[in-house]
């Protein structure tokens, strides 16, 4: 067992792919040093479901919000609903949000508008916000700047973009949600993350999507977080203990938490 804490801070653990198996996931999770786990909600429905997760040995942070994707199918919502929520101790963050134009280019307007509330909320209740972003970058960080007025802080979770890109997000107030993709080898995370200043990071899985190699093609899972570790460690030239810490801190800061400790 690793003697160092890991945090997966984007991952999707209550969905029914995990339903046969989740004491195990949860058992592997912890041999990998895992010990937080934050999970953004797609929809409503996404709250509730959040409420099976239990371990001792881990600590889960949940978010509010609803999904891009999920948009269409819940518009349109009450924002009070929203701050509702995330006002809550029981909330860390506001998503998650974001833009997605990779499925369908019908709803683009409905989505810019829910993630202006998604920002609005998450100023007025002082958490960050969680970006989904989907062959959408410039839209949304152009969107990201209008409405930062020096109290929006956030992530771009699955960060795929180029250094550019990447350094006008933390200019922005954004950290970097490092995932699997990292790890793929024609994809060019490894190159642009180079660039950039790693105490800007954090460490996710997006389980049950983007499982990191050499599980790619799996169902991605909390303790697979280990693999994009150990390529982000090769990258920055660090020991993994190194990247567990500055990784777990950074969320730590981000979402106002305590980690449970290894």
């Amino acid at each position: 067992m690793n003697t160092f804490s890991l945090s997966d801070t984007h991952c999707h653990l209550y969905l029914d792919h995990f339903e046969k198996d989740l004491e195990r996931v949860l058992e592997r999770a912890i041999e990998q040093g895992v010990r937080n786990i934050y999970l953004p909600a797609i929809d409503w429905n996404s709250l509730n479901q959040m409420d099976k997760l239990k371990h001792p040995k881990i600590t889960f942070h949940r978010m509010a919000g609803i999904h891009p994707c999920s948009v269409h199918e819940n518009w349109p919502y009450e924002e009070k609903r929203l701050f509702d929520l995330a006002e809550s101790e029981l909330y860390v963050a506001v998503g998650e949000t974001g833009l997605d134009y990779y499925w369908s280019r019908d709803n683009i307007e409905q989505q810019k508008e829910s993630l202006k509330r998604h920002c609005r909320v998450a100023k007025a209740v002082g958490k960050p916000v969680v970006l989904h972003n989907r062959e959408s970058t410039t839209d949304l960080l152009d969107l990201i700047e209008s409405e930062q007025d020096g109290n929006l802080t956030g992530v771009w979770h699955c960060f795929t973009g180029t250094p550019d890109e990447g350094r006008r997000a933390i200019d922005l107030g954004l950290k970097l949600g490092i995932g699997g993709v990292l790890t793929f080898k024609n994809a060019g995370v490894d190159k642009s993350i180079a660039e950039l200043p790693s105490e800007q990071m954090i460490l996710e899985t997006d389980a049950p999507y983007l499982a990191p190699s050499p599980k790619r093609g799996k169902r991605n899972e909390p303790s697979y977080v280990s693999h994009t570790a150990k390529k982000f460690a090769e990258i920055f030239q660090i020991d993994i203990d190194q990247v567990a810490r500055m990784t777990t801190r950074t969320a730590e800061s981000l979402f106002a938490v305590k980690s449970q400790a290894g």
